[in-house]
């Protein structure tokens, strides 16, 4: 299976201006630039992208792991916080948070806890990060 997305940018790094596009046509042309990944204007950015991506990979991972536990959610609601540095060289994308609430009729706290780990350490987007990986995950009754 291959998947793919595409960019387009003219102009300088501060002054230029960009547009993301996936293969799929969910997003299109959504613009992004310096002033969408460094400041707070509209647009998207990278950073942003890879959070939704992360999240929605590590949802349907844990799906996927409570349904091997015997479990349907309900709801899973996940939010990733990509924390990007400067460091030696530029760059780096050097943390993900993951923030779950989760509301899964007859799961034990032990299940859970279980099904949410495997899924962030087995999700591919984190298989993929160079990054700390941390995840907060609460069971809802």
């Amino acid at each position: 299976m291959k998947r793919d997305g595409s960019a387009v940018w003219s102009g300088g790094i501060k002054d230029g201006k960009g547009q993301v596009s996936t293969g799929s046509g969910a997003l299109k042309d959504q613009p992004y630039g310096f002033n969408t990944r460094f400041e707070d204007a509209p647009g998207t950015n990278p950073e942003e992208l890879i959070g939704a991506a992360h999240a929605g990979c590590f949802t349907m991972a844990l799906s996927g792991q409570l349904g091997q536990a015997g479990l349907t959610a309900d709801e899973l609601r996940t939010k990733a916080t990509v924390s990007m540095e400067k460091v030696e060289g530029g760059f780096s994308i050097t943390a993900v948070h993951l923030e779950l609430v989760a509301k899964i009729p007859g799961a034990s706290q032990e299940a859970f806890d279980k099904a949410a780990t495997t899924a962030k350490e087995n999700c591919p987007v984190s298989k993929l990060l160079n990054a700390k990986i941390t995840l907060d995950a609460k069971l809802e009754n």
